[in-house]
C-alpha cells in the first residue's frame, strides 16, 4: 500500500481540474470572456461536446469482459437513493428556490472525468471499460433525476411533468448514450478519421465547462450563499459516498467493483451540472460554488477514502 502514490495520482486528476476553473475566474477578470461567451459555450458542451465525448467512451467500452448487470443494477439503485436522501434533507434545511442546484449539486458526481480517471489509475484497462459501463447508467440516471428536480423548483413556474417527460428525452447526454449502446454491442467500428475528429471535438468539453464555471464563480455569492454551497459539498464528498459505499459493501460487493463504484460516488460535483441549472434558468453562481467547493475537497476526501478502503482490505 502506497499512500503517498494514491495521493499523488488523486491530486493529478482533480488539480489540474481546479485549476482550470480558476483561469475562468482570471479570463473573466481581465475581459477575455463575457457573460455572453458564457452561455454560448455552456450550451456548446451541454448539446455537442459534452454528449460526443460520452457516446466515444461508451463505444469503446468492452462490453464481454466488463458487463457486469448486478454491478449496474446496484449501482441505479444506490444512484436512487442518494438522489432521493438528500432531497428530503434539502426538504428540510436548503430555501425553497435553491432545493433544485442543491440537490444536484448532492447527488451528481463527475463521474465521466474524475471518476473514469480515477478508476482507470486504479485498476487500469478494467477500471476504464467497467467504467465506461457504468457511465451509460451515471448519464441516464443522473440527468433524468437533475432534469426532475431542477424543473420541479424552477423560477416562475410550477413542476409540469409532461415537460419534464420532453426534457428527459430530448436531453442531448441521454440520446447519446441510447446512440452508442447499439453501437457497442454490434461491434461496428466507426472510421479511425472520425473516431479521431470525434476525439478533437470532445476534448473541448473539460476546459470549456470548467472555464464557464470560474467565469460565473463569485466570492460575493459565495458569501451569500456559504453555508448552502458548504451543505451541498460536505452532502456529496463525505455523507452520500460514505453511505453508498458502506451499502454496496454490505450488499456483498468487494475488489475492484467496490473501489469503481466507491470513486463514482465520491467524485466531486459534475460540470454538467452547472450547465444544466444554466440552461434551466436557475441559480447558477451556486452551481459553480458547489462545483468549485467539491473539486477542492476530491483530493482529500478520495485519498482517506481510497487509504482507508484499503486498510480494510475491501479494494
Amino acid at each position: 500500500m502506497n499512500l503517498l502514490g494514491v495521493f499523488l495520482q488523486t491530486l493529478e486528476t482533480t488539480l489540474p481540474v481546479f485549476a482550470m476553473v480558476f483561469i475562468g475566474i482570471g479570463l473573466k477578470r481581465i475581459g477575455w470572456i463575457d457573460s455572453a461567451f458564457i452561455t454560448t459555450a455552456s450550451m456548446l458542451v451541454f448539446k455537442a461536446t459534452m454528449p460526443t465525448l460520452i457516446f466515444l467512451s461508451i463505444i469503446r467500452a468492452d462490453l464481454d469482459a466488463t458487463l457486469n448487470p448486478r454491478l449496474l443494477g446496484f449501482f441505479a439503485i444506490a444512484t436512487l437513493g442518494t438522489f432521493l436522501f438528500s432531497w428530503l434533507w434539502a426538504k428540510w434545511r436548503v430555501p425553497y428556490a435553491d432545493r433544485g442546484v442543491y440537490v444536484q449539486g448532492a447527488f451528481r458526481g463527475n463521474c465521466g472525468i474524475v471518476g473514469l480517471a480515477l478508476a482507470a489509475s486504479m485498476y487500469g484497462d478494467y477500471g476504464l471499460s467497467a467504467g465506461g459501463l457504468l457511465l451509460g447508467v451515471v448519464i441516464l440516471t443522473y440527468n433524468a433525476f437533475s432534469v426532475i428536480v431542477l424543473s420541479a423548483y424552477q423560477p416562475g413556474n410550477q413542476a409540469d411533468w409532461r415537460g419534464i417527460l420532453l426534457h428527459i428525452v430530448q436531453n442531448p447526454l441521454i440520446i447519446a448514450v441510447l446512440l452508442a449502446t447499439p453501437i457497442a454491442w454490434s461491434g461496428i467500428e466507426l472510421p479511425e478519421w472520425l473516431m479521431t475528429s470525434g476525439d478533437y471535438f470532445a476534448s473541448l468539453t473539460l476546459p470549456l465547462a470548467l472555464i464557464c464555471i470560474g467565469g460565473t464563480l463569485s466570492v460575493s455569492a459565495l458569501r451569500d450563499d456559504r453555508s448552502t454551497a458548504l451543505g451541498a459539498s460536505l452532502m456529496k464528498m463525505v455523507t452520500l459516498p460514505l453511505l453508498a459505499t458502506l451499502a454496496a459493501w454490505l450488499a456483498g460487493f468487494s475488489g475492484p467493483e467496490l473501489g469503481l463504484m466507491f470513486v463514482f460516488f465520491a467524485s466531486p460535483t459534475a460540470a454538467a451540472s452547472f450547465v444544466m441549472v444554466k440552461a434551466m434558468g436557475g441559480n447558477a453562481k451556486l452551481a459553480a460554488n458547489i462545483i468549485a467547493l467539491t473539486t477542492l475537497m476530491a483530493s482529500v476526501t478520495i485519498t482517506l477514502g481510497v487509504f482507508f478502503l484499503r486498510v480494510w482490505e475491501v479494494i
